[in-house]
Formats: structure tokens, sequence, C-alpha cells
């Protein structure tokens, strides 16, 4: 690894020996400054790309030796040339500090793309160039005044010319034919060289021949007329058309060209009759060549690569909405985007499959009579119940199971419909919009029907032997109080009673089959409900019953709760399990302690019910279950139930166009939510909407 770093040093030694040499032979005599200093883009070049190097030193101690020896060599004092020595080597550090600081990427063997590929890296080397060059002039220039005695402004002009071209020019030309061989742009990925067009390779040569033709004539057989400004133009040809690369070394011949020519005292500048002077404007004119034929060249690099991103964008934008496309249209559930208007943003054919055909208008929903929506029950559905409206309103998930009866679905399809708010897309969008799915349920609804209805049917047909063996158990142990007292007696007893457990059990467990086949069949009756009155008689009913059971007395804390319109018999139902949970599910030796009060944070059009206790809570992971059939949270537990319960509240709940939902409460216990419209969109048993 060190020899590496080592053959790398001697090359740039090399090099800068080579550039020292050239430049000396540009001296002023009268302050032993070169007009022309190559050596500092070489240098720069050099401590930049051996700025890892483990061994620096080596690199520091070559350039202070070369330039130390050329220039005592070349008839510069000891003393002077030790002061060549610190501001080279001040220039260096500085330049590739600031580089590296100012544009990392640089620096970075993994960025992809070109390194030097943008204007913002050559805004970046001019800055370092010229920062560099004045602290070296802090060092050069003064420390020859102080040598001499002798002042010279045009010196510290010079010196900031000279090797503020010499850095960029050389600089832009070394970083650039690194990147390209670090990425060999010019092969195939298999090897093969690209072949470049017979035009393009023509306007090549054309920009070559008119180039060295231009600047013959304007700095060799003009006169010395000032004809500068026109060789801008080659620069610009070569800038807009033609590869950066190409640029960096045109830029570097027709600056070097210009220089020779007025070293040699032809070309426009040789009018000016002192050299320091005129060496002055052709480094300025090298500057200003450079930095136009760079930014230019750079720009259209930089809009061309956004080009191309845009371009990729765009493609993958399009390959994204094609896949989204197919998928939307490859669904078997129905699938449409609403907005407030009722617009159809975006429907698939499952959509219109589901609906028979009957989708309305190309771009506007129109009256639920049109596609032949019933609600299950047979009654039609307003527009109001439908969800992408509910949803639009509330700015909340609604779902209605829809009978979808018309000429092309004679025999009538029940379709579950879901809608669910969509995001505005930006800040100043007002839109609101809906997606709403479409899922056959027509199979499922009819198995579920059966079950319910054979459930409903069994458990009635088994209410009556259960009824009949817990009366014969009363007559028994009734008959059994006059017997004299013996142990066969109590062991008849002690039967008796496990019997009458399980009988007991039996009749819970029929009536909760019977009281969700009610809460799902049975038809609603609505009317104006005081829920006030409501919980506070369902709280004196249990504090009695925990009289007569001489069990801890429930404290309740009942705040202002609104008036709706329900079903009482269904609404007293529903509160009554919940508060009958609350209170049953509650450590030993711990008085219940249930609080029902109203919440604000609601959707507009809807009130919310909260019922909070101190029980022993829901087991994480089980706060959605709890609501299905037949689940008990506490199934291990000494705790009786058939896990019924919250599955006819959550079925009461929906039926009045509510949600009932359960969370763990921050002080302990549970936390049951019940949302309901606070006009409910229920029916009545004439299936008019209330």
């Amino acid at each position: 690894m060190r020899s590496r770093w080592l053959a790398r040093s001697a090359g740039f030694a090399v090099a800068y020996a080579v550039a020292v040499g050239f430049g000396r032979l540009t001296v002023m005599d009268a302050t032993s400054l070169s007009l022309v200093w190559p050596a500092a883009g070489i240098g720069a070049l050099w401590f930049w790309f051996q700025r890892r190097s483990p061994v620096r030193w080596v690199d520091a101690a070559a350039l202070a030796v070369i330039t130390l020896v050329l220039n005592t060599a070349t008839g510069a004092p000891a003393g002077l040339a030790m002061v060549f020595v610190g501001a080279n080597l001040a220039q260096m550090l500085v330049f590739t500090h600031l580089l590296a600081r100012w544009r990392p990427h640089l620096a970075d063997p993994g960025v992809d793309g070109p390194r030097f590929g943008t204007t913002g890296d050559l805004w970046a080397l001019l800055a370092a160039s010229a920062v560099s060059t004045a602290c070296g002039a802090v060092v050069g220039p003064v420390g020859v005044w102080l040598a001499s005695g002798d002042y010279s402004p045009m010196s510290v002009a010079v010196w900031l010319a000279r090797n503020i071209a010499a850095v960029l020019t050389i600089g832009a030309v070394g970083l650039r034919l690194a990147d390209v061989l670090r990425r060999r742009p010019d092969h195939t990925p298999g090897g093969t060289p690209r072949r470049a067009p017979v035009a393009r390779a023509a306007e090549y040569a054309a920009v070559v021949l008119c180039s060295a033709l231009a600047y013959v004539v304007a700095f060799a057989l003009a006169g010395g007329l000032p004809l500068a400004f026109l060789l801008l133009a080659l620069t610009v040809w070569a800038a807009v058309r033609l590869p950066t690369t190409f640029v960096v070394l045109h830029t570097l011949a027709t600056g070097t060209t210009a220089v020779l020519f007025t070293l040699a005292g032809t070309g426009p500048f040789a009018l000016i009759t002192d050299d320091a002077t005129r060496v002055l404007i052709a480094q300025a004119f090298v500057i200003v060549v450079a930095t136009i034929g760079l930014a230019l060249a750079l720009s259209r690099d930089e809009r061309a690569a956004l080009v191309r991103a845009l371009e990729a964008e765009t493609a993958a934008a399009r390959h994204q909405a094609d896949l989204m496309s197919t998928i939307v249209n490859s669904m078997a559930d129905g699938l449409a985007v609403v907005d407030a208007d009722g617009h159809v943003l975006l429907r698939n054919p499952a959509a219109d499959e589901l609906l028979g055909g009957h989708a309305g208008s190309e771009y506007q929903i129109t009256d639920p009579v049109y596609y032949g929506f019933f609600h299950p029950d047979g009654t039609p559905v307003t527009v109001g119940e439908l969800p992408y409206v509910r949803t639009l309103t509330t700015a909340r998930p609604h779902d209605l199971d829809i009978l979808v009866r018309n000429p092309s679905v004679p025999q009538g399809r029940i379709v579950h419909a879901t809608a669910t708010p969509l995001p505005r897309r930006a800040s100043h969008d007002d839109g609101r919009r809906a997606v709403a799915l479409f899922h056959d349920v027509t199979a499922e609804r009819r198995h579920r029907d059966e079950l319910a209805t054979f459930a409903g049917v069994v458990a009635h047909d088994l209410l009556n032997p259960v009824t009949t063996i817990q009366g014969w158990v009363d007559l028994t142990t009734d008959m059994l109080d006059d017997a004299p007292p013996a142990p066969v007696i109590l062991d008849i007893e002690d039967g008796l009673e496990r019997i009458r457990h399980a009988a007991n059990r039996m009749s819970r467990f029929i009536n909760d089959l019977l009281a969700y086949t009610t809460a799902r069949d049975t038809a609603l009756i609505p009317a104006p409900l005081d829920l006030q009155a409501l919980f506070a008689d369902i709280a004196a009913a249990r504090m009695d019953a925990a009289i007569a059971s001489r069990t801890p007395i429930p404290r309740f804390d009942i705040g202002p709760l609104p008036r709706i319109q329900a079903d009482p018999v269904l609404m007293r139902q529903l509160a009554d399990n919940l508060v009958s949970n609350a209170v049953k599910y509650t450590a030993p030796g711990t008085t219940p302690h249930i609080t029902i009060h109203t919440t604000e944070d609601t959707a507009p059009g809807t009130v919310a019910i909260q019922v909070t206790d101190n029980g022993i809570g829901i087991p994480d992971g089980q706060h959605d279950a709890i609501f299905t059939n037949f689940h008990r949270a506490h199934a291990n537990t000494t705790y009786a139930g058939t896990g019924l319960g919250l599955a006819i509240c959550r079925r009461i709940a929906e039926r009045h166009g509510g949600t009932i939902t359960a969370a763990a409460d921050p002080c302990g216990g549970s936390r049951f939510t019940i949302t309901l419209p606070a006009v409910a969109p229920v029916r009545s048993e004439h299936g008019r909407a209330s």
C-alpha cells in the first residue's frame, strides 16, 4: 500500500518539477517572481489526490526540496527560495482543506456519477483557488517585500492571477480526467469501445481546427487588433455542444496558447508595454474563458441530469400507475373513489358487476333507488345512509350491508359496502374524498342467517326442558325439606344443587342466544330515549341487587347524558350488558366503581358515551376479539359467562348506525365507548328512516 502512495508521490514530484522549471523561465527580474506558475495547479492536484496518503510528509518534503532547489538554481536567493517554499506549502494545504470541506463528495470514493460535474463544484474550485492563493500571497509577495524592502502591488496581483488561473484550469482538468478514468465512460460494460457518430466526430474536428485557426489569427496575424473577445464564441460552442471533459481540455489548451503568445510579445495584449501587466491581463483572460466554458458545460450537464432524473421518475410513476390500475381492475371486490359532490373519480369493473351493471352515469352517483339499494330487511336505503355520504360527513369509516335488487340482479345480491376517508393530497386541497369498497357477502350472510335462525329455534326449544328440570329440582328440594336428617338426604340435596347450577347456566346461555337473535332480527322501533334516565334506572337496579345479595354495593358516577332517537328495548339491553360486565368483572373485595359520561371528541352529528370501570380489565390484544360471538377474555377464571353479551352490544350499536369499542383505562380497568348518531338513522317497523 505504501509503495503505491510513494509511486504516485514520485509521479507528481516529476510533474511539479517540470512545471516549476517552466515557470522559472518567466521570472520578473526585480522580484524573482514568475509571470506564469503552472506548478500551482500541479501542486494543488498533488496534495488533493494524496490527501489520504499515510506518508503525506513525503509529499510536503518533496515539494519543499523541489521548490528550494529549482528556485536557487535559477537565481533566487536562498532566503526568497525559503519564502516560496512556505508560500507554496500554505497554498496547497489551504486548498485541500477548503475543497474537502466545501465539496465533501469530491473526496468520497463511493459517490456515484461524476464527482466534478456541477456548477457548485466549479464555484467551490474557484473559491478554494482564490482563498488559498490569497493565503500564499500573504507569505510569498510579503516575504519578497520583507527580504528586498521593495513592496510591489503588481507582484501581488501577478501572484494572485497566475496561481488562480493555473489551479482553475489544471485543477479542473485533473479532477475531470480522474473521474473519467474512474468511471471509464468510453467503454461499454462488456469492454467494447463506444464509437462516436460521424457527425459528432466531425464537430470535434471542427472545434479543434477553428480554435487553432482563430487563436493563430487573433494572437499572431491580427497585428495587435483587440479580437480576443471573439474567441469566447469558440469556448461557448464547445461548452454547449461537446462533453465537459473535452471542454476542460479545450480551455486548458486555449489558455496555454494565449499565455504563450502573450509571453512572446504577440497578440491583442502585446500593446501593453509592461510585462507584468501584459501577463496579468492574459491570465485574467484565461480565468474568464475557463469560468465561462466550465459554467456553461457543467450547467448543461446538470440540466441533462435533471431531465434524465425526471424522465426516470416519470417512467417509474407511469409504471406504478399502470400497476395500480391493473391491480384495481383485476380485483374481485368493487372499488370506487367519490368526492363530496358525488362525482366518481375512479371505479373498477367489479363495482359495475356487483351493482348489476347499474353503476349510474359515468361521473356522477345517482339516487339509491336507481341502483335498487335496500336494507337486508327489504326497506329502501336513503341517501343519508350510504356509507360514503356518512364518511364524508363524519370523516370516519362507515359500512353497511346493502341488498342490491334491480333488473340485472332480480334475485338480489347482498353487498357489504365500506367507505373510508382519503387524506387530502395537499394543504391547499379542500376536496373531501372517500374510497368505497364493495364485497359480495350473499353466501356468507345466507349462511349466517341460517345459523342464527337455527340457534334461535334450538334455544327456544331447549328452554322448555331446562325450565322443567329447574321446576322438578325445586319440587324435589321442597319434598326433602320434610324428610328426617340422614347422610343420604344430604348427598341427594348436594346433587340437586349441582343440577340447579347446571340448569341455571344452561338457561343463561339459552337466554343469551335468544337475546342475540332478537338484537339481530327484531324490527327496530325508534323513539325518543333519555339516556340519563336509562342508565340511572339500571344503576338503581344493580345497587338493589347488591344489597339483596349482601355483596359490595357498586358506586355510579353518571354525568349529563343526551337524549337520542333509538329503540328503548335494545338500548336498555346494551346498557344493562355493559353495566353488568362492569360489576361482574371486579376483583374480589373491591367495590365496583362505574363512571358513565359523554365525550366531546366526536365527529359532527354523533354522540359518544363512555362506560369506565375499575375492574380486572381486558387482556392485551383482545380489545376487538371480545365483541365476537362466544369469545370470553377470562375463560380460565371463575367469572361466569357465555361470551355473547358484548357481541349483542355490538350488534345493537351497529343496527343503530353506531359503533362500540373497548380500551384499557389509564387508571385501571376498562373503558367502553359507544358512538351513536345524534339523530340515529334507524328504521321503524314500517321501514321508514327516522
